[in-house]
Formats: structure tokens, C-alpha cells, sequence
């Protein structure tokens, strides 16, 4: 981690980022996200991004739309600037890429559209504490992992738990939140939370709700 102040970082970051809508796909900050870019505008963003910044925003659409989405489909406010990681190209011209989590933004102003893809204005200010790193106080690791293994357990998802177990609060509340099937509203709702604290509140209180919903083991819901 760089010890270069989180206000003189905001100021390193794009003032003019490109961004891509996707339903359902949450990047936080310090999470990784991999991304199958195959539509020609989002393959554009991608050709721009790694000549520039490397940097792009990921961001919900505010309603459901069949792909491929509109070109001005409403977005959510809130967003996650990322930092293209590693990237390869297929031979017909495809990107695999895997986004790095750098900080949240808020759009301010969205701009013209610019061979096929959307950018915005993005303001960081709120989100600067995302540059530094995230305090582990008030984080109740052990209901956590509770609630999570009966969730993964419900919907049948595999987990590495040794590694989950090892790994830090932030790690593991990020790629908890991350992977795991939420509705989008919800995976909103975890980005929007104000910090690693409540971040964690809020994935506990989504594994017991569905665990509820499912009658499942009543031991997840104690405090």
C-alpha cells in the first residue's frame, strides 16, 4: 500500500472515466472482477483504457433491459472505478480482462457518447477512505462465516474455507460480496455501504434473511 494520502491519490485518478453498465456485476474496491468483453463498443473501452489510464467504472443499470443494453439506459449513481489488472485478446478479437477495485465514485455528469461507449465525470471525493486501507473494527468475523457457510451450502456453491478462514476481514467481506448470487438492488446496497463494517452488517443480515426465507437452520440467526 502506498503511503501517498488518499487526497493526493483522488487527484490521480481519471477526471473522464469510461464506464460499463452490467446487471448484476459488483466490483468494490480491492476486489477483482473477471469481464468477457465481446460487444464492439465495450471492446473499443477496452482498446482506450489500456492506451490511457487503464482505468474504467463499473456500474448497475437501474432497471432490467434485455442485452445488449440501450446505449442510455438509467445508471445508478454510484460506481466503482477499477484498474485493468491482466488482459489477453482471442484471436476473433475478444478481451478477457480481470478489473482491480481502486475507489467508488458518484457520476456527476455523464458525456457524449464516444465510439460507442458511455464516460462520465466522476467525483471520488466521498470514497477516498476507499484508497486507504480498510479498518477490521466492529466486524463480527465469526457470524459472518457462519452465516456464509449455510448460505453457500443452500445454493450449492463451493468454497475454498481454509483460505476463507486465513484470509483478511477486507478480502474475505469483498469476495463474499462479490461472488455471491445477490439480487442487484442488493449487491447496490453493498457498494453503497459506507465501510467495511457495514459492508459486513449488511452480507450478514442478506446470508440469514435467505437462509429465513429457506427455513433454514434457525442457529444462523443468533446473535
Amino acid at each position: 500500500m502506498t503511503d501517498i494520502p488518499a487526497d493526493d491519490l483522488i487527484r490521480l485518478l481519471p477526471q473522464t472515466l469510461a464506464v460499463f453498465p452490467l446487471e448484476g456485476a459488483l466490483l468494490l474496491p480491492h476486489g477483482q472482477l473477471p469481464l468477457h468483453i465481446f460487444e464492439p463498443r465495450y471492446r473499443n473501452m477496452i482498446e482506450e483504457a489500456l492506451g490511457n489510464s487503464r482505468m474504467l467504472g463499473m456500474v448497475q443499470p437501474r432497471v432490467l433491459h434485455p442485452q445488449p443494453l440501450p446505449d442510455h439506459v438509467e445508471i445508478f449513481e454510484i460506481g466503482c472505478a477499477g484498474r485493468i489488472a491482466s488482459f489477453s485478446e482471442t484471436d476473433d478479437g475478444r478481451f478477457l480482462i480481470t478489473l482491480k477495485g481502486v475507489c467508488r465514485f458518484r457520476v456527476t455528469k455523464e458525456l457524449p457518447l464516444f465510439r460507442g461507449f458511455r464516460r462520465v465525470v466522476p467525483d471520488y471525493l466521498a470514497f477516498r477512505n476507499d484508497l486507504e486501507p480498510a479498518s477490521e473494527e466492529g466486524i463480527d468475523r465469526a457470524r459472518l462465516l457462519l452465516a456464509a457457510r449455510a448460505f453457500l451450502l443452500l445454493k450449492n456453491i463451493a468454497c475454498d474455507w481454509q483460505a476463507a478462514e486465513s484470509a483478511s476481514a477486507q478480502a474475505l467481506v469483498t469476495s463474499l460480496a462479490m461472488s455471491c448470487p445477490f439480487e442487484p438492488e442488493e449487491k447496490q446496497a453493498l457498494l453503497e455501504s459506507d465501510d467495511l463494517a457495514k459492508r459486513c452488517q449488511l452480507l450478514i443480515s442478506l446470508f440469514e434473511m435467505a437462509m429465513l426465507a429457506a427455513d433454514g437452520p434457525p442457529a444462523v440467526t443468533r446473535h
